[in-house]
């Protein structure tokens, strides 16, 4: 008999762990470090009262450190204008997100439809799907696009220069569906053209992945990659931080087919990993491929402008094995969000927004290589806000003195790598704090 709130009996985790080929529980977790593990019992207090449970998560929430955050790699410390929230706590959007009746779902309809238009005036490209899980799934579904497009074709090729997180999703996605999953070599920070142009000349090529900005934070130039794909009658898939856009050449403009990626930098807060919205946009040949749903703006009867539902290549809409995704879904309420956001700010804010972390970064990384204690691993390769140092000291030890006077100072890449960010947060101040700490670092490696 199972548990009233567990719902698998000893015979049903028995047969998943056969399927499985594994012999416990505990090796579904091998991958987690040991060190993460709760080690004992879980702690189920009595029951308690409404104040008393508002007590216990407010004592827990003060044990938060709240610190100035240098870290990005694909997430970034944004500012969040108050009409944003102030706008998604209205009645009118906190409905049901999967809007099937659009006779009582306008709102929703119409500022997806809103959504939809300005990820695509954003990126270049012709249109939007109605947003997707997160940045990592969204590639992973451009990259499956390519393969139904090709039909025959089975073979993507992604840069090394892709964030890591995001091929590993990618790779878990090629898995199961029978796709070849082949990484582009990188050189000095980039991905290397030979490598590149060796691999489409095999010909069995569906698609390519490549980054801008890539993971280390450097703008690649991709002149006449798209040429090359195209040649060869494959898609060129680019993946690009979506505030970065604002400034920076478009996927349309780099002859992209399909832009995907995370939208979380358009002044969604970091909320300890989530929920971020993932967008996917492509050219109007590629409309039918695109997973998830569209929605579109026609009239009714008397006239009127209205929104439906369009496109739904979803398996709650049509047969399963018709669907381009059977696990996709719109982030409906960070769709709004972004939306918003968009709305506020418009072209050129998106462009002031840019120019002031640009400033702020480049300001950074001089201050740090005249210190002497690093130097950027890139110089030579052009970055917009977030850039990749090599140190003459130990990266932990960094982190510790640093969080210790309340700053995050970037991603740990390897014990002499790392990576910082600068958004609008850092005030000069914060700039100089970093700096004179690393300045500060004795010199051990």
């Amino acid at each position: 008999m199972s548990h009233r709130y567990l719902p698998h009996t000893p015979d049903d985790i028995s047969e998943m762990l056969v399927a499985c080929s594994m012999h416990g529980l505990d090796e579904l977790y091998s991958d987690v470090p040991h060190s993460l593990l709760l080690g004992r019992e879980y702690y189920l207090p009595s029951e308690k009262s409404e104040k008393e449970v508002r007590d216990f998560f407010k004592k827990l929430g003060e044990k938060n450190r709240p610190m100035t955050c240098f870290a990005g790699a694909g997430w970034y410390d944004r500012y969040t204008p108050a009409v944003i929230p102030a706008l998604l706590s209205r009645s009118e959007f906190l409905t049901a997100y999967t809007p099937y009746q659009p006779e009582i779902s306008q709102g929703t309809l119409q500022y997806i439809f809103e959504y939809q238009s300005m990820m695509a005036l954003l990126t270049g490209l012709d249109v939007s799907n109605a947003s997707m899980y997160d940045g990592a799934t969204a590639v992973a579904e451009a990259m499956m696009m390519t393969v139904a497009a090709s039909r025959k074709r089975n073979r993507v090729l992604v840069s090394a220069t892709v964030l890591p997180q995001v091929r590993e999703v990618m790779a878990t996605y090629a898995r199961y569906h029978g796709i070849i999953l082949d990484t582009l070599a990188e050189e000095e920070g980039v991905t290397s053209r030979a490598d590149f142009e060796e691999k489409m000349a095999s010909g069995d090529v569906a698609g390519v992945v490549v980054a801008s900005p890539n993971r280390y934070g450097v703008l690649e130039n991709y002149s006449g990659w798209a040429d090359t794909v195209h040649a060869a009658k494959a898609l060129f898939v680019m993946t690009c931080e979506a505030a970065a856009i604002g400034a920076v050449k478009s996927p349309g403009e780099w002859g992209a087919d399909i832009a995907a990626g995370d939208a979380q930098s358009l002044g969604m807060p970091l909320n300890f990993g989530g929920p971020y919205l993932g967008y996917i946009c492509c050219t109007r040949q590629l409309i039918r491929k695109l997973p998830g749903r569209i929605v579109g703006a026609t009239v009714d009867e008397a006239g009127r402008r209205v929104f439906v539902l369009t496109l739904q290549a979803r398996e709650q809409h049509i047969r399963r094995e018709k669907a381009t995704s059977n696990i996709c879904s719109n982030q409906g309420l960070m769709a709004l969000f972004v939306s918003v956001y968009m709305s506020l700010l418009g072209p050129q804010g998106l462009k002031e927004l840019n120019s002031i972390s640009c400033a702020g970064a480049h300001y950074l990384a001089e201050r740090i290589v005249n210190g002497g204690k690093a130097r950027l691993s890139y110089p030579d390769k052009p970055f917009l806000h977030e850039f990749e140092l090599t140190t003459s000291f130990d990266v932990d030890a960094l982190m510790q003195r640093a969080m210790k006077q309340g700053i995050l100072p970037g991603v740990r890449l390897a014990d002499n790598r790392l990576l910082v960010a600068v958004t609008e947060m850092q005030s000069r101040d914060d700039l100089d704090c970093l700096a004179d700490i690393i300045d500060s670092m004795p010199s051990t490696l």
